[in-house]
């Protein structure tokens, strides 16, 4: 069962480790919504590296871009949705 739903506020994880990282800079540490679940697949960032990582759900979480860039120019409207793998994620109250 997945930890998370459509319509859950999330975290993204303020974390910079090194090496390749499938998760954007710019979404470190902003909150989110889950839009849905695409279900499990292979670790991307293990992958990357010739390496079989555990499966990790990958969900697709949308962003207020005022939220990422607050000075943001465009409609108030606008949003950016990412894929994001679950360990990425922290759900908030």
């Amino acid at each position: 069962m997945s930890p998370f739903s459509p319509g859950d506020r999330v975290m993204v994880r303020p974390d910079f480790p090194p090496g390749h990282i499938r998760t954007p800079v710019y979404m470190r540490g902003h909150v989110g919504v889950i839009d849905r679940c695409f279900g499990e697949f292979g670790d991307a960032e293990a992958l990357a590296y010739g390496l079989k990582g555990p499966k990790r759900r990958v969900y697709k979480v949308r962003f207020a871009a005022t939220d990422l860039w607050p000075d943001y120019k465009g409609p108030a409207h606008d949003v950016i949705e990412a894929d994001l793998a679950e360990h990425w994620l922290e759900k908030l109250a």
